[in-house]
């Protein structure tokens, strides 16, 4: 007999039908009621064994975490919790657990903290199964969203010789003999016997590469994973993680802000719309959380109410100079209750000024755009005030900053000059630059970080818990 998926179960009509399910065990109670999950839902599969139908040995070895298969009727459950059961006929064993062994007791609620250190069995948790349901669902609605309006998707490398962001907080990708490197005449490592021919790093971002095939195909958007070695230790940094960078052919400023607000509510909506019983769960959760913390660290709002709050609510815009006079005035600033108070323009905004912008002064997402021209990328287009760059920042409540973005600078003269004035290596842009010789155009796009929207999405509080597996400072495991 074929195996049917747990999710699928429990939304059959129970009506005595032969059956079989696979899965884990959750609990065992009695001898008799099995808990199984297969991760297709959050919810179990409870079936249902007759006394004394199965042998002592066998009983033994139904205990939790081990992998059993087992083949019966489904039946209208006659307990409380579940409408339909699985009135056992046969089972199988399929792998064993020992249970005095098995890290992972989910009778005793296990510490996002520890299950990160068993990353490869917290898959096999409430929370995390949830997470990653909804992170496949949300990866699934961004090609839905990007090949329903006619944009291609491009794979850029992840090896470049380039740093698209001009930090230098990258990852050096190398076959040299780091014990024994050749050098050149100055007894500098001769990069020019690596693999390359070059000094070579991970990358920081597809926006470069995706600007060529922008300037080519119009609308296009890449996906896949970025690098940076920042030494960053915090709940909101990961070393390795996802980025979805749409590249747009004649699009203005305008235009960029029109876009990533309808791929946000449409993300959002998706997840409300097809992820209910994984949101609800989660939802329960964060409140649980919320309900720790200290009465004025609270979130004003739940997990569902915060994601109606983007399908529900318009984007405020408005430049980077207003925020700064609404933000100088403010209470938190005047009393001196932000960490990082604001006295001047130009100084670049911190997640408690987004924050403060969103959740308690428009109380709604808010769109930032035109920012000083010092605290941005050198590829962003220079206003005509010479002071400021079109760029723009979508800000999400509970996040800060989501999505990043700017017009890219399409004048040959403009760009060139910017990159001089930084000192970036031209010798390394030189394909970059040529874009702007032959046929450039007015264009524009954004990168949002997928680990950012899933921290929105689900209510998590730790970036490090909605990936697979997350790589930090001084962490490589698995």
């Amino acid at each position: 007999m074929k195996r049917t998926k747990i999710k699928t179960l429990l939304a059959t009509n129970p009506a005595g039908q032969s059956v079989k399910a696979e899965g884990w065990v959750r609990t065992f109670r009695n001898n008799q009621f099995i808990s199984i999950n297969d991760g297709s839902t959050i919810q179990n599969l409870q079936a249902v064994v007759a006394l004394n139908s199965i042998d002592e040995q066998t009983l033994k070895r139904i205990t939790t975490g081990a992998c059993i298969s087992v083949t019966g009727e489904l039946i209208a459950s006659l307990g409380k919790g579940q409408a339909v059961e699985v009135k056992v006929n046969t089972l199988e064993i399929l792998g064993d657990c020992d249970a005095e062994a098995y890290p992972l007791q989910l009778k005793n609620r296990p510490s996002l903290e520890y299950l990160r250190e068993i990353a490869h069995l917290r898959s096999r948790t409430n929370t995390m199964g949830a997470v990653m349901r909804v992170r496949h669902a949300m990866a699934y609605a961004i090609h839905k969203f990007f090949n329903d309006r006619g944009f291609f998707y491009i794979h850029t490398p992840v090896i470049t010789g380039s740093d698209a962001e001009g930090a230098g907080a990258m990852f050096r990708v190398t076959t040299l003999d780091l014990n024994n490197p050749p050098r050149n005449e100055q007894g500098q490592v001769n990069h020019k016997e690596d693999f390359f021919g070059k000094e070579t790093n991970l990358t920081v971002s597809g926006q470069l590469e995706g600007e060529t095939y922008a300037l080519a195909l119009s609308e296009i958007y890449t996906f896949g994973p970025t690098f940076r070695a920042e030494n960053s230790n915090t709940t909101r940094h990961l070393a390795e993680f996802w980025m979805i960078e749409p590249e747009m052919a004649f699009y203005d400023l305008h235009d960029n802000m029109q876009l990533a607000t309808d791929l946000l509510q449409f993300l959002v909506k998706y997840a409300l719309e097809n992820c209910t019983e994984d949101l609800e769960f989660l939802n329960k959760r964060a409140a649980e959380e919320e309900a720790a913390k200290p009465q004025d660290q609270r979130s004003e709002l739940g997990l569902l109410d915060r994601l109606k709050f983007v399908t529900e609510n318009d984007f405020q815009k408005l430049s980077y100079t207003e925020a700064i006079e609404i933000l100088k005035n403010s209470t938190p600033n005047k009393k001196k209750k932000f960490q990082y108070l604001i006295d001047q323009w130009g100084v670049d905004l911190q997640s408690e000024h987004e924050r403060f912008l969103v959740e308690k002064h428009f109380k709604k997402p808010v769109i930032l755009f035109n920012y000083p021209k010092e605290i941005k990328a050198f590829y962003m287009r220079q206003n005509e005030d010479n002071k400021t760059v079109a760029a723009m920042d979508v800000l999400f409540p509970g996040i800060g900053e989501i999505i990043g973005g700017s017009q890219r600078e399409e004048r040959y003269d403009r760009l060139l000059k910017r990159v001089q004035e930084l000192n970036l290596p031209e010798k390394d842009l030189w394909w970059y630059l040529d874009l702007r010789k032959f046929g450039s155009a007015p264009h524009s796009g954004f990168g949002l970080g997928f680990e950012r929207l899933m921290l929105f999405v689900t209510g998590m509080t730790n970036i490090r818990d909605v990936i697979p597996f997350p790589r930090f400072p001084g962490n490589a495991e698995f």
